[in-house]
């Protein structure tokens, strides 16, 4: 993954990059003008809610994948009176990051799960050893 900075990036959630500075960062990075890179990026997402909306989804591996997810009806409290309100079924759309885009978030969580990775491989065989013996 390339490494985004810039004037967009002053901090970890110090400022949360916008629509025209990502155009900015887009134009910038592949030599477009920013009107070229707001079509690709509205191209993009145009795609993205078109394929969440009639299909299985967009997967984008190492990034993640957004598909549709149904909320049943339920009920819940109003808090301000503690009036129960009858809430209606709806779709909506959920995001999964893909484990690159954790690992380059977290990189601690990263080396944490390829230890534990690591920890299951080298107790497998000793598994499958003991499998054979009882075959035998």
């Amino acid at each position: 993954m390339a490494t985004i900075a810039g004037p967009h990036c002053r901090g970890i959630n110090s400022h949360r990059m916008n629509r025209q500075e990502l155009i900015e960062l887009v134009a910038q990075k592949h030599e477009l003008s920013k009107a070229e890179a707001g079509r690709v990026l509205s191209t993009l997402l145009d795609a993205v809610v078109t394929a969440v909306k009639k299909g299985p989804g967009v997967s984008l591996p190492g990034f993640g994948s957004f598909k549709l997810a149904s909320r049943n009806a339920r009920t819940a409290r109003n808090p301000s009176t503690g009036e129960t309100v009858k809430v209606a079924a709806t779709k909506v759309p959920r995001f999964t990051a893909g484990t690159a885009f954790k690992d380059a978030v977290d990189p601690k969580a990263a080396a944490r799960r390829a230890a534990k990775k690591e920890a299951a491989a080298a107790a497998k065989p000793s598994a499958k050893k003991t499998k054979a013996k009882k075959a035998k």
